[in-house]
């Protein structure tokens, strides 16, 4: 069996030569294109609700081919404010019957700096996505807690110009200790520093992921700093350090692998997790689902459940590049069977 991460790497390879051809980019969006689903969110036009998760392009190196892969948006990074060469391979597994995914990627990334430059080149060059673009910040692994908020700050200051919204990523187990950031003073630090560079007429919605393992007390307590400008939404969840359990010998392999778990085996922590925040929000909490979408039917779970945006990374690996496209179909369907007009109207319809 070839190695995931090199066959990650050679997959971001092909999608950053359809990123640099306006041919391959008119091609691909005509093989794998999705269909119109608009939606309006942090004063943003998503054309459609499904987005690229984070963990997927942190080096902004496919950015201008996600689009052609009708995605609505995409969130590149987890980018770090020192650059890292993550942890030590082997680093990336497939659960192949659970279409799940294990990593302990630990923020690899070139830094934000060098983000940066990309995206800059980017936008000189005219191959600047047309849906928005989120940028997802981690902790450097070198930087200790105590000073996460400049770590985080610093790395904002550098990418604002060139992000939509962004996600604090605090909810990676792949970082040593960086969950502690989960806490509700902790990262009440880290977003008013990032406040502090948020300044002027048009501030940039920030977010925060967090994890399924979290309690629902302390989900309360992140949820009590959801109120701009300082917290703009929720992206719901992040991967788990839990693992199903299994009598195949190959999966059980596989799960003891240190690192987050992703795909299938996460969908219904996740909807809980965004149940729970819409309910205990009354709505008023954008929130961002993402964890175990496979098709239409996850996405709508999800949905319905509070998410009014959705994203996926373990699908695309198992269902390939037609998967976005297939899930905005099925929404649209599923609007029409329940009687919506707008995908907002079916946001937390089910979570009565």
């Amino acid at each position: 069996m070839q190695d995931p991460e090199k066959i990650h790497g050679r997959t971001l390879r092909a999608l950053g030569c359809v990123g640099r051809s306006p041919v391959l980019r008119k091609m691909t969006a005509a093989l794998y294109g999705a269909p119109d689903l608009p939606v309006e969110l942090l004063g943003l036009r998503f054309p459609n609700p499904v987005g690229l998760a984070a963990g997927m392009d942190k080096a902004a190196c496919a950015a201008p081919a996600w689009q052609a892969l009708g995605f609505g948006c995409c969130e590149l990074g987890t980018v770090t404010w020192h650059a890292q060469p993550g942890n030590p391979p082997p680093r990336l597994a497939r659960a192949i019957p659970d279409e799940a995914v294990v990593n302990s990627m630990g923020f690899n990334n070139p830094g934000a700096s060098a983000l940066a430059e990309v995206l800059a080149q980017l936008k000189k060059n005219g191959r600047w996505p047309r849906h928005p673009v989120g940028i997802n910040l981690g902790k450097s692994k070198i930087t200790p807690l105590n000073a996460a908020p400049e770590d985080y700050a610093n790395s904002f200051r550098v990418l604002r110009p060139y992000a939509d919204y962004f996600v604090v990523n605090v909810s990676s187990p792949n970082t040593p200790n960086l969950r502690q950031l989960q806490d509700k003073s902790a990262l009440d630090e880290i977003l008013a520093a990032l406040l502090e560079n948020n300044s002027g007429p048009a501030p940039v919605p920030v977010l925060v992921k967090v994890a399924p393992d979290l309690s629902f007390t302390a989900l309360d307590e992140i949820l009590a700093l959801a109120a701009p400008p300082k917290l703009a939404g929720i992206v719901a969840t992040n991967t788990t350090i839990t693992r199903p359990d299994t009598p195949d010998p190959r999966l059980r392999q596989v799960y003891a692998m240190p690192g987050g778990l992703s795909g299938r085996p996460l969908r219904q922590r996740s909807t809980e997790v965004i149940r729970h925040l819409f309910r205990q929000s009354r709505g008023a909490v954008p929130i961002i689902g993402v964890g175990g979408i496979s098709d239409a039917a996850d996405a709508w779970e999800k949905i319905t459940a509070g998410a009014s945006l959705v994203q996926i990374y373990t699908s695309l690996v198992y269902r390939g590049p037609g998967v976005v496209g297939e899930i905005v179909c099925g929404l649209q369907e599923r609007l029409r069977e329940g009687g919506f007009t707008r995908l907002r109207d079916a946001v937390g319809s089910a979570a009565a």
